[in-house]
């Protein structure tokens, strides 16, 4: 299998990018972002660029792949809906509208996340504009699979980019596992999500939408 992956640089992208890479079926990783992971392997190439609204110039470098993981995304927290809006629905479809044109039927996994609104229009702002992402995803020609995870234990020396989950990390750090181990429905590690991805990148799943404790299971 070879896969491309958006958002390398995040923690979940991070856990994604590691399970890949030790996964022997994975043959080669195509990383696309705004920063680059840092890590070198064999497996892995990356592609830094500015502009993620557009990607017609990069279509050749973008073909032969079987699976897209996509882990770009940010914290609502403190902007506006329209910011959030055009990081999270924008440049989401802009990538997954381009893979859709260069392969018809591969699989893309979108990474959304625990109380999602599929109805679109709820109060909450992120449910909303997630909601919204995933409805648009299901419309394109792809075998497309939200995942919704809720509590994600980072694992592996993964950290998250927001100082403000790193806080939170840290001060949860010693009751993580048990959280884990007691609570399925609502917690998960960057480890599992990786490993259900590429499951699900490999054999594909029974329903679209996979919560957390699907992922778990998976």
């Amino acid at each position: 299998m070879r896969a491309i992956l958006f958002g390398a640089s995040g923690m979940v992208g991070q856990g994604v990018l590691r399970e890949c890479l030790l996964d022997p079926e994975v043959e080669s990783v195509l990383s696309v972002g705004r920063s680059v992971s840092g890590i070198k392997d064999a497996k892995l190439r990356e592609i830094q660029r500015s502009n993620l609204f557009d990607f017609s110039d990069m279509e050749p470098e973008l073909r032969g792949y079987d699976a897209c993981f996509f882990c770009l995304g940010i914290s609502s927290f403190g902007m506006a809906e329209e910011q959030y809006r055009r990081i999270t629905f924008d440049i989401t479809l802009a990538a997954a509208q381009t893979l859709a044109k260069l392969h018809p039927q591969m699989t893309f996994i979108y990474v959304s996340g625990a109380g999602t609104d599929s109805t679109g229009s709820g109060r909450v702002m992120w449910a909303r504009v997630k909601g919204k992402t995933e409805n648009a995803l299901l419309q394109l020609p792809l075998k497309a699979y939200m995942f919704r995870p809720a509590g994600i234990v980072p694992m592996h020396g993964i950290q998250s980019k927001t100082k403000m989950y790193r806080l939170l990390y840290r001060l949860a750090a010693p009751i993580m596992p048990l959280l884990y181990a007691w609570f399925p429905k609502y917690v998960t590690t960057t480890e599992q999500v990786g490993r259900a991805m590429i499951k699900v990148a490999r054999e594909g799943a029974q329903k679209p939408i996979l919560e957390n404790i699907d992922i778990n299971r998976l």
